[in-house]
């Protein structure tokens, strides 16, 4: 392909609602550097963050983890998280295609379905959990001003306000990728500045940062595995889906700096504020501790919560919606995006004011770092070692039924991240999911040369086709 055929636009809105759901994202609509900067920063500041630093901290738990193992735990973990990140999304910008069309070339068009369902109810549940976290800090910050309560011990106002900013937050997403640039891009700076602002208050209050060490010094009994399985649990759905992000990117670096933004400088500092803010006032979250602080701070905590949640829950439904959408079509059931984004994020709404984070979320997030990791494993053999040339001869609408090696070491990888997570500890703490991710890698290569002679195992040539990489 023609340079100046890359940059001429068709005769078509750039910004139309499908969002490219069943074909590769052409060249004229790639993003900047800075786009992938401003997605991934707001992408990347989600509560889990703050959680994950209080469960180092101890947080809830008997035990923990001095600041150093806890530095350790974060460096590690953040760093297997940037390298999947930028494998995978690495061959979404080099293909321009979502996930669930890259998985169509690894599992087959209807194998694919199993994965990307999965994710689809994955992405549900944070996004139900996101307008939870919403209607939580209201709540907080407001107070039970009707003395009403609806289910599940749940106030009016939680109820209401959830039902408020899940309407909100799919709205932005029904507007697409263009929506989650723009709010994402002037909500960053505020949001990380106010974090660590937050963070130097609550040491001061505490009595400076020399006290918080020696606080820390006494927690104890958390291994380095646990703590790194812990990082990846909380972060692995958000590797899977950043396909859908870096498909809009140009080069190799914009890759890098949208999975670097997340994972160097966004979450390592919401984890460590976490473990920060655990150790000196008792919770991890720094914004349930600016709402005790008056009426600036409250108002200030707030919207930053709000915003900080909107940016990562936009991109939630909109992921949500490039799984269901493909894998209908694999069906035979033509879905359009938007429809998809309404109908998902009414249900998630509702889950959301009926409570599905206060009673769901700790196992929900668990479970999703133990089992769910393995889906990138079949991806990652194929487009670095398997069928690299495949993808850009493959139309991924025209791809056999089902490719078994992929499928068949997906489930086994699930099951293996799920057995070494709650029954059979891998020696040396190594984390389940990482190890369930290694298993389905390496099984989906045996299987690859096992089936190697099945039809459907053949390199695909599509008449006619040619990726935008190409």
């Amino acid at each position: 392909m023609s340079t100046s055929a890359k940059n001429s636009p068709p005769q078509i809105d750039p910004h139309d609602k499908e969002e490219f759901m069943l074909e590769p994202v052409p060249w004229y609509a790639r993003r900047s550097w800075w786009s992938m900067f401003a997605i991934w920063v707001g992408f990347g500041y989600v509560p889990t963050g703050l959680i994950v630093g209080g469960q180092l901290a101890g947080q809830g738990n008997t035990e923990g983890m001095t600041f150093g193992q806890a530095l350790f735990a974060i460096s590690v973990g953040e760093g297997l998280l940037l390298i999947l990140t930028f494998l995978l999304g690495l061959a979404a910008m080099r293909t321009g295609l979502n996930l669930s069309l890259i998985s169509r070339i690894s599992y087959g068009k209807m194998g694919m379905i199993l994965p990307m369902l999965i994710m689809a109810l994955l992405t549900l549940g944070w996004f139900a959990s996101i307008v939870g976290m919403v209607g939580s800090i209201f709540d907080v910050a407001v107070g039970d001003l009707t003395g009403i309560t609806v289910v599940n011990g749940l106030s009016l106002e939680y109820v209401l306000l959830c039902l408020f900013w899940g309407a909100v937050f799919t709205y932005s997403a029904w507007r697409g990728i263009t929506a989650i640039e723009t709010i994402s891009g002037w909500a960053a700076p505020f949001v990380l500045i106010v974090a660590l602002v937050a963070a130097v208050l609550m040491v001061g209050e505490f009595g400076g940062f020399d006290k918080v060490i020696d606080e820390a010094s006494t927690r104890s009994g958390m291994s380095q595995g646990t703590g790194v399985t812990i990082m990846l649990g909380a972060w692995i759905a958000g590797v899977i889906m950043g396909v859908d992000i870096f498909r809009y990117a140009k080069k190799a670096t914009h890759v890098f700096i949208g999975a670097a933004a997340c994972f160097i400088l966004t979450n390592p500092l919401l984890n460590i504020v976490g473990y920060v803010g655990s150790i000196s006032t008792g919770d991890s979250n720094f914004i349930t501790w600016m709402v005790t602080k008056g009426l600036f701070l409250t108002i200030v905590g707030v919207a930053l919560w709000v915003l900080a949640l909107w940016t990562t829950n936009m991109s939630e439904l909109y992921c949500n919606a490039l799984y269901v959408g493909p894998a209908a079509e694999s069906a035979g059931l033509r879905l359009r995006r938007g429809k998809i984004v309404i109908v998902v994020g009414t249900v998630g709404t509702i889950l959301g004011s009926l409570g599905f984070y206060e009673y769901f979320f700790s196992d929900f997030i668990t479970i999703l770092g133990a089992a769910f990791v393995p889906l990138a494993g079949p991806i990652l053999a194929d487009y670095y070692l398997l069928r690299r040339d495949e993808y850009s001869t493959a139309d991924p609408n025209h791809m056999p039924p089902l490719r078994l090696p992929a499928v068949l070491s997906f489930i086994v990888g699930a099951l293996c991240g799920i057995a070494f997570q709650y029954w059979f500890a891998l020696p040396l703490d190594f984390p389940a999911g990482l190890g369930a991710l290694i298993v389905t890698f390496v099984l989906h290569i045996i299987l690859s040369k096992a089936m190697a002679s099945r039809p459907e195992q053949q390199q695909v040539i599509s008449e006619g086709f040619s990726s935008p990489a190409a």
